[in-house]
């Protein structure tokens, strides 16, 4: 009833886009299409080569309870000081006031802009022909709310190109000669690749706009959410296990960073994993920058009409047309984009979906919570800001080392 109730209250402010219209089993494939986005075809080598049998598996279940914890404080934050906070910002602004919130709106920003949406453009396709396609789609569909049918088609693209790569990498695995499990590089690249790794954890289970998801789902919005967040972090994330542990069982530590290049079969298949990876990029895509699509529409947009009008379409293509071009242009300016993920992930996910996440819900809750409560979230606030800076440390480091090697719009 106190959830019901919470749900009644006013929205933090205005937005051009649909909110409280889903089911919470859609926005569980909602956030089930992020994390089984084609960036799972990279964690054999990204997550396990660096952290071996042990270490990539146990961290990718710490990582996942983790995640799920993080998630949940902020899910029970929708509500508080008597509005609806449908937005990140929404939310710091009104816990931190307007000084921190313009500090706050730096990672937001950041996290906006150059998630993942900049870095899942694949090579089997050109840059400029999958941001047409990622454009193409943008248009077309107005908000967030209004993928539905979409999410259907995007699990049946997942299906298909991570049981190609699976039963692909089975058979290789089954016929193929006795496999290295030996972590590689030298000592201080250890330390750095671990270091990359860890944070390969945490950004794969994440998306740093869970406020902007729950936006979206229907009363009563905790209950909901937790229900959909049970449904990502169980259900949800098995295809992500089934292909990392089967790639890395089947190649050891010559893993290729994209499985599908490891594997062998008929070239017929491996182009249907590839184009099936390729549009559920796009639909991912769309997920990963629908809070821009919102600030955009909102701030600029005529706020007449319905989404389909054609002042309201020729408005999407010229705006949303221009930021993904600015992204397809990043995606094929620099070759080792990677490297990039892996700052942005320690400087704007990591704050957002753990710092602040304990922090926020500290501020909000303290008066009701035991010292033994306290201390374990400023426990959270201090580790993950430590993790956050030493992450980012280690991508600074891997740009540096690439920086030297790559030269801009090399073709690799």
């Amino acid at each position: 009833m106190a959830d019901e109730k919470a749900d009644r209250v006013e929205v933090s402010d205005d937005t051009a886009h649909q909110i409280s219209v889903d089911p919470w089993y859609q926005v569980g494939f909602v956030l089930t299409t992020g994390v089984n986005s084609a960036y799972v075809l990279g964690y054999s080598a990204s997550v396990m080569v660096p952290l071996g049998w042990i270490g990539g598996t146990c961290g990718l279940i710490l990582a996942a309870a983790i995640s799920m914890y993080a998630n949940a404080l902020l899910a029970r934050l929708h509500e508080v000081g008597g509005k609806r906070h449908i937005r990140y910002r929404d939310l710091a602004r009104h816990i931190y006031g307007k000084y921190l919130y313009a500090q706050f709106l730096k990672f937001n920003e950041m996290d906006m802009i150059f998630d993942k949406q900049s870095f899942i453009l694949f090579p089997f396709f050109c840059d400029s022909l999958s941001g047409f396609v990622c454009a193409l789609f943008a248009f077309g569909i107005p908000y967030l709310s209004a993928l539905r049918i979409w999410l259907g088609f995007s699990t049946v693209f997942t299906l298909i190109y991570i049981v190609i790569a699976f039963v692909l990498s089975l058979r290789d695995g089954i016929t193929a000669p006795a496999k290295d499990y030996t972590i590689p590089g030298s000592h201080s690249d250890k330390i750095f690749t671990t270091i990359g790794a860890v944070a390969n954890l945490v950004f794969a289970y994440n998306t740093g706009m869970l406020p902007e998801i729950q936006a979206t789902i229907r009363p009563p919005v905790v209950k909901n959410m937790e229900k959909a967040l049970w449904f990502q972090f169980t259900i949800g994330s098995l295809p992500l296990y089934a292909v990392t542990f089967m790639g890395y069982w089947a190649y050891g530590s010559s893993t290729s960073s994209y499985l599908l290049n490891s594997v062998k079969g008929p070239v017929w298949i491996k182009t249907v994993a590839n184009l099936s990876a390729f549009l559920q990029t796009v639909i991912a895509l769309h997920i990963f920058a629908s809070p821009m699509y919102e600030f955009l529409d909102t701030k600029f947009g005529s706020g007449h009409g319905g989404p389909f009008a054609i002042h309201n379409v020729m408005f999407r293509v010229a705006v949303r047309g221009g930021y993904l071009t600015v992204n397809t242009l990043v995606a094929a300016m620099l070759p080792f984009l990677g490297d990039f993920m892996s700052l942005t992930g320690a400087l704007s996910t990591f704050p957002l979906t753990f710092v602040l996440a304990n922090h926020m819900y500290l501020r909000v809750k303290q008066h009701k919570m035991h010292t033994f409560q306290k201390c374990w979230h400023w426990l959270n606030v201090v580790g993950f800001s430590l993790l956050s800076v030493t992450a980012a440390v280690a991508a600074l480091r891997l740009i540096t080392v690439d920086s030297s090697t790559y030269h801009l719009f090399a073709d690799v």
